[in-house]
């Protein structure tokens, strides 16, 4: 049955999107914050926090997930166990903030940003 299994499909084939989340991930950790559409920021909201819960066990076993869903990109899961993910101990979750900017000028798509809190 596929109750509850509804996600975003982002007009994409399902390794485009798979590839798209993982990449505004990566970017996410990266610079900290993005401007993006809100459709894509609402898609990617909670594969980020997952991965920064993830990050919150620093285990062999937990770094070998994250590389898997960053694309095997060392450098950004050693800056999400090393410098994101100790920041959050102490919280129990809500890791990013999503904040409207407007209207994008040449087709009028609602852009965000997308930052960690």
């Amino acid at each position: 049955m596929r109750h509850q299994k509804t996600r975003n499909k982002l007009s994409r084939d399902s390794a485009h999107r798979k590839a798209l989340l993982m990449n505004l991930c990566k970017e996410v950790l990266e610079h900290e914050r993005i401007q993006t559409t809100e459709a894509k920021a609402k898609a990617v909201k909670p594969e980020l926090e997952k991965l920064i819960t993830l990050a919150k066990t620093d285990t062999l076993h937990a770094r070998r997930q994250a590389l898997s869903a960053l694309a095997q990109d060392k450098f950004a899961v050693h800056r999400l166990f090393v410098e994101v993910a100790p920041r959050y101990t102490e919280r129990p979750g809500g890791y990013t903030r999503i904040m409207k900017l407007g209207p994008r000028r040449s087709d009028a798509t609602e852009m965000v940003l997308l930052e960690l809190v």
